[in-house]
């Protein structure tokens, strides 16, 4: 199932297609749509909100293909929902920061949908048994998301050992990153995902993709989607939405 939400005034919009975060557990696009309604009327854009199959009763690769199949459809008929699918993005927050840049490496591979952006919001992108990072530590717990938390979460996403090293997983560990679409990285000082998501980011750009990356310090994870009663979430959403148009008009 995907939920459109459509902007005001005379179409087509550029489209976004949104996945939420949630450890690939939990979350919906109910928990999801505060956020992805202001994308939608800041940006100017079709937010096309996926409501991907979870783990544990679904575990990798289901999210990763209900992910993909939606820009799939997008491309062919974001037409019927006011959306332009030659202005393509793909984005999500967290797992769904995941899923989004492992869409733009399966489209680069398949020969799939053009895909102009992705938006990795505190990206988990790493494989937790093959990578290490100083944030892992120094933000194990106290700050919102928990090393524990996200042990629970790989345990019920990922059910076999051999898939810590597939690259749809983690996308770390792909070789190569040229010609995927421009980036925009946000990650907060404290979230044990910060350093994966900074290392991707400096990836992308070893690579020749343009990428933004913006780090939000005193920020935890989570803090876009309360952006409600954080100011500095709803600050990172207008950064986020200008981003997005910024690429979209551009495509």
């Amino acid at each position: 199932p995907i939920r459109a939400s459509v902007p005001e005034g005379e179409g087509p919009f550029p489209v976004l297609v949104y996945y939420h975060g949630g450890g690939w557990v939990v979350g919906d696009v109910d928990t999801h749509e505060s956020l992805t309604t202001a994308l939608c009327d800041r940006a100017g854009v079709v937010v096309l909100s996926v409501d991907y199959r979870l783990a544990p009763e679904h575990p990798f690769l289901a999210a990763v293909e209900d992910a993909y199949a939606a820009v799939e459809w997008a491309s062919r008929f974001a037409g019927d929902v006011g959306g332009d699918p030659d202005r393509l993005a793909v984005g999500g927050d967290s797992a769904g920061g995941n899923l989004a840049a492992v869409v733009s490496l399966m489209a680069a591979d398949r020969d799939g949908p053009a895909i102009d952006h992705q938006l990795l919001v505190y990206p988990a992108v790493a494989s937790p048994e093959l990578h290490s990072f100083e944030s892992y530590d120094a933000n194990a717990e106290g700050y919102f998301l928990e090393w524990e938390s996200m042990q629970y979460y790989y345990g019920h996403y990922v059910q076999s050992p051999a898939h810590y090293r597939n690259e749809y997983l983690a996308p770390l560990l792909a070789r190569d990153l040229s010609g995927l679409p421009s980036a925009t990285v946000v990650t907060a000082e404290f979230d044990p995902l910060r350093d994966e998501g900074i290392e991707y980011a400096d990836r992308l750009a070893e690579a020749d993709v343009a990428v933004e990356l913006r780090d939000y310090e005193g920020m935890i994870h989570g803090f876009v989607q309360l952006k409600d009663m954080i100011d500095r979430g709803d600050d990172a959403t207008d950064f986020l939405a200008g981003e997005l148009a910024a690429a979209l008009n551009a495509a």
